[in-house]
């Protein structure tokens, strides 16, 4: 167990529910602090994103264009990813869970993909291309800055023996009292479910 991960275990639930994240992030912390940096974790969804383009850059035959605008998107994710990390330690924000919000966000790139797919078959340029390539990036450098850069300046002095919440005037985001009910309803039908009766 690493450092942080102690200082983790002797913080209250909340602020612990809060800073080991979801899925996604808790992906990425299996790995040492300095290596899912923000600014790494956001040039590799850079990557993502140009694996996301080899089918439509084979089917349209612009595969040669494609290493270099893989370079681009990496570059300009790991770009954003530093500046969400400046912006969160200037800032300092609490990080926020992207439970409920996972729904919108996640389709977003899929829509992006099919809306350059669209714009490449028809032959359409502008407006269409650039609204296509917002979709498909925009999703992962919006987690980075309300997720996990703010997560991972936390943990990282946690890591650091600091004082975590330090010159933070707010340290969480309160669950209003009817989305706690609502959660813990929901958790309490899965329970009922999964309990043999």
């Amino acid at each position: 167990m690493t450092r942080w991960q102690e200082a983790l275990e002797r913080l209250d639930s909340e602020h612990r529910h809060m800073l080991q994240g979801g899925a996604l992030s808790s992906l990425f912390l299996r790995y040492p602090l300095r290596v899912a940096n923000p600014v790494l974790v956001g040039g590799f969804y850079g990557l993502l994103i140009g694996i996301a383009l080899v089918p439509l850059a084979v089917y349209f035959g612009t595969i040669a264009d494609l290493p270099v605008q893989t370079l681009f998107l990496i570059g300009l994710t790991s770009l954003l990813g530093g500046a969400s990390l400046l912006a969160s330690i200037v800032l300092r924000w609490p990080p926020i869970r992207l439970e409920d919000r996972r729904r919108y966000l996640f389709p977003l790139p899929f829509l992006g993909l099919l809306i350059l797919g669209i714009g490449e078959f028809y032959g359409l340029e502008g407006a269409i291309t650039w609204v296509g390539m917002a979709l498909l990036i925009l999703p992962g450098p919006v987690y980075v800055h309300i997720s996990y850069a703010p997560r991972w300046r936390i943990l990282s002095r946690l890591d650091s023996d600091l004082a975590p919440f330090e010159g933070m005037a707010r340290t969480i985001y309160e669950i209003s009292s009817d989305k706690a009910t609502s959660m813990d309803s929901e958790l309490d039908e899965v329970v009922g479910d999964a309990w043999p009766k």
